[in-house]
């Protein structure tokens, strides 16, 4: 019920802001887009990356482009109405980048274990997420 109100609550943020309504739709379905795929596609790169140098490689770089999403979503304008949810999005973010930090610093310490990455915070933030955008989608129709 709750992800459901702040998912109206969001839809009607972007309905209600500024001439630049159609990029922020678009930047957000665009972050929604690369926060569902990370979310479906990392785990099963994580069991991988224990055994397979290459996958690992190609952990860490997804990532870092994860952490360079982040960075530039919450670097968006804040709108002038749904300030606060535009702020609790940015916290759960710079919770998941934390959380990615962590994991690469594991990494680098050649402590990598794919179970760290699903139990980790990163990924119930990302999901979170992930289903709020999924939510709006559907409002949208």
């Amino acid at each position: 019920m709750r992800k459901t109100k702040i998912a109206l609550f969001m839809v009607l943020t972007v309905i209600l802001s500024s001439c630049s309504m159609l990029e922020g739709i678009n930047n957000t379905l665009n972050y929604a887009n690369e926060v569902s795929t990370f979310v479906n596609e990392v785990p099963v790169l994580a069991e991988q990356a224990t055994t397979d140098e290459q996958a690992a490689k190609d952990l860490e770089q997804r990532l870092e482009d994860m952490k360079q999403d982040i960075k530039e979503f919450n670097d968006l304008e804040e709108p002038s109405v749904g300030a606060d949810l535009h702020q609790q999005v940015v916290d759960r973010n710079n919770q998941a980048l934390e959380g990615i930090d962590v994991y690469l610093n594991n990494m680098e310490n050649g402590k990598l274990d794919s179970s760290v990455i699903e139990d980790t915070e990163i990924f119930q933030t990302l999901r979170d997420i992930s289903n709020t955008i999924d939510q709006i989608k559907k409002l949208g129709g």
